[in-house]
Formats: C-alpha cells, sequence, structure tokens
C-alpha cells in the first residue's frame, strides 16, 4: 500500500507524469517512475516526514544529489581537503551537505589501483561521489555509490583496479519485481552492471561524502588506499563477478526455456484436473447403476402426521373417567373396565 502511495507521489509531483497518466494510464508512467530520485533537498518538512516514514516502512525511496551542490560544484566554489594515498579521515557531514577530498596519484600508485572506501558505525545514510575535473576548474560528478547496511555497519565503495568491477542496486525496479516474484528471480541479476569508470590516471582525483540522511547529519570515516597489497583479492573478485556475469547469461536462456515448459505444465496440469472429474464421474455413476439391482420394492415413507395417526390406532390409549374407573379404547369399539384404586396411606405418626 505504501508503494502504491510512492508511486502516487511520483505521478502528481510532476506535470509532465501527470499528464501522462490522465491520458494513457498507469503503464505509461510506470517504467520511468521506477527510476526516479528525489532531490531531499527540495522537498519541503512536510513532504521529508512523508518521504522518511514510508523508507522507515520499508519503501524504497531513492534519492539524487542536491542540484544546489552539484552547481556549486560545477562552477568550482566547494572547498577541497587534500589527503595522502594511505590516509583515514573521521567526520561529520550535514544532510544533503557533502565534504570533498582531493588525492593526487603518481605513475605508480594509479598502476597499482585505488581503493575508496566510506562506512558509518551509526548506520547513516550517505553517498560516495567522485567527480571529473572539467576545463573551467569545476567539478562534474561521474560515479555515485550508495551505501548500504551491511552488518552493524553502512558502507559504500569504489574500485579502480584497471579491469571492470560490478555494482550491484538490489533498489532497480523493486516495485516491480516485489509485485511478480516469478519475474523478479530472471531479473535479479539485471541490477549488476559494471561501474563506468575502471582505472584513474596520474594526477589529482576528487571523491566526496555526501549526508544523505532524512533530518540528521552522517558520522563516517573514510579511507583511500592503494590496491597493490591485495593482489589476491582483486583475482578472486574479478573471477566471482565473471562468473555472476556468466549467470546472468544463463539466467536468460533458462527464462525462455522456464516459460516453455511451465506452458507445457500448464496444460498438462488442466487436462490432469478434467481427466479426475471425468473419472470421478463415472464412477457415481456406475455406483447408481449397481444400486438399482435390487428386488425390494422402493420404500416409501409418509408423513409425520400419518405415522402419528398409526400409533395411535394400534395402541391402546386409557382414558381416566371417573374415580376408580377407566376405559380401554380398542379398534372395534370401547370397553368399560371397572377397578377399585386402593390408595395406601402412611402412618405419620411415629413408632
Amino acid at each position: 500500500m505504501f508503494k502504491e502511495v510512492t508511486f502516487a507521489y511520483e505521478v502528481l509531483s510532476d506535470p509532465e507524469n501527470r499528464r501522462l497518466y490522465d491520458t494513457t494510464g498507469s503503464e505509461a508512467v510506470g517504467p520511468e517512475n521506477e527510476d526516479l530520485e528525489l532531490d531531499l533537498s527540495s522537498l519541503g518538512a512536510v513532504n521529508t516526514i512523508f518521504a522518511a516514514l514510508f523508507n522507515k516502512l520499508g519503501v524504497q525511496i531513492k534519492t539524487t544529489v542536491s542540484a544546489n551542490l552539484l552547481g556549486e560544484a560545477l562552477n568550482g566554489t566547494v572547498t577541497t581537503l587534500p589527503l595522502m594515498v594511505g590516509q583515514v579521515v573521521s567526520r561529520k557531514v550535514e544532510k544533503q551537505s557533502a565534504h570533498f577530498y582531493s588525492v593526487t596519484l603518481t605513475e605508480e600508485e594509479a598502476q597499482d589501483g585505488l581503493i575508496c572506501k566510506v562506512h558509518s558505525s551509526a548506520k547513516n545514510k550517505f553517498k560516495l561521489l567522485y567527480f571529473d575535473q572539467v576545463e573551467n576548474g569545476g567539478l562534474s560528478l561521474a560515479l555515485q555509490e550508495d551505501s548500504r547496511k551491511t552488518g552493524k555497519l553502512s558502507t559504500a565503495g569504489l574500485y579502480f583496479f584497471g579491469f571492470p568491477v560490478y555494482r550491484f542496486d538490489h533498489r532497480v525496479n523493486s516495485r516491480a519485481l516485489s509485485r511478480d516474484p516469478e519475474t523478479g528471480f530472471f531479473k535479479r541479476l539485471d541490477a549488476f552492471q559494471p561501474f563506468e569508470i575502471t582505472e584513474l590516471k596520474a594526477g589529482s582525483h576528487v571523491f566526496a561524502v555526501y549526508g544523505d540522511n532524512f533530518f540528521k547529519s552522517v558520522s563516517y570515516t573514510l579511507e583511500i588506499f592503494s590496491s597493490a597489497p591485495f593482489g589476491n583479492e582483486k583475482e578472486s573478485l574479478r573471477s566471482t563477478e565473471a562468473q555472476i556475469v556468466s549467470k546472468r547469461t544463463e539466467l536468460l536462456k533458462f527464462e525462455a526455456e522456464y516459460h516453455e515448459v511451465f506452458a507445457q505444465f500448464t496444460e498438462m496440469a488442466s487436462k490432469c484436473t478434467g481427466e479426475v472429474q471425468e473419472i470421478d464421474e463415472l464412477l457415481k455413476r456406475r455406483n447408481e447403476i449397481c444400486a438399482a439391482y435390487t428386488i425390494f420394492p422402493p420404500t416409501k415413507q409418509g408423513s409425520s402426521k400419518s405415522r402419528s395417526w398409526s400409533k395411535k390406532k394400534s395402541s391402546l390409549l386409557m382414558e381416566p373417567r371417573e374415580e376408580g374407573e377407566v376405559a380401554v379404547r380398542e379398534e372395534g369399539g370401547v370397553k368399560k373396565k371397572k377397578w377399585y384404586n386402593i390408595q395406601l396411606r402412611q402412618d405419620k405418626k411415629k413408632n
């Protein structure tokens, strides 16, 4: 129900979506709204409260980085804190705000690969951002990774290894998949997509941590370090992700086979149901035929009134007349019989 309310809000809050909904129905705006992201900084207090309530109740609400913040970054008016490779920083950032960090890589460090990870022990929501530097000295958003709760932490990471590294966004088409678990199974790995940037060149690079909580600030720890000591882990990651990509391809083939076999199964199940009903009808007809083989005449049951009258005629009714006299009514007539009713009285006197 809350997911439907969220969908309604997304339609009504956008004039173009509202027009499409009024003219063509929900199917026209559904696919686009699946990927709609909300800028919490522009919602206002009341809408932010409703969004936070829906999110608390399990509705997946995708958020985007504040448009004002992106504009400031593009204009080059944000403050950047320089860091060294291997340095760790713990800070607190306000909601819908960001801390910017710059790191300079040598040729050797760029070849070794770089890892940028952020975690929050308070399980706060945040976004880890990477910016490209444009000609006017501004910053353009190039990569974005939303935090995910893993155990007692919320974490996010960007990996630059020189080969494709994948992200898995479990929220992609979450509403559509929840409506159809069967489709959800086959489309589950569609959200497994590679990062757009696989390696960094020597020079200066800018990262940022964006506070994505609804109301409170975000406490986080940022670490930027070389991937050189993690050679085995890198190869293991490459191998595992290659298997996942292969499995995604296998699912596409399996889906076609599944639907074909399922159609045959549905047809056979329907035929089986019809055969069971037909067999039951034949057995019922056979029992009725067998029950008809008898030489006894059918028994007819009279009404309750007739049965009551028959009992009265066949039984003897004794009707009291006078004291000591009774009449015995028989079927052929009435015959009087006298007898004396001797009443025995107990003496109440004490012996």
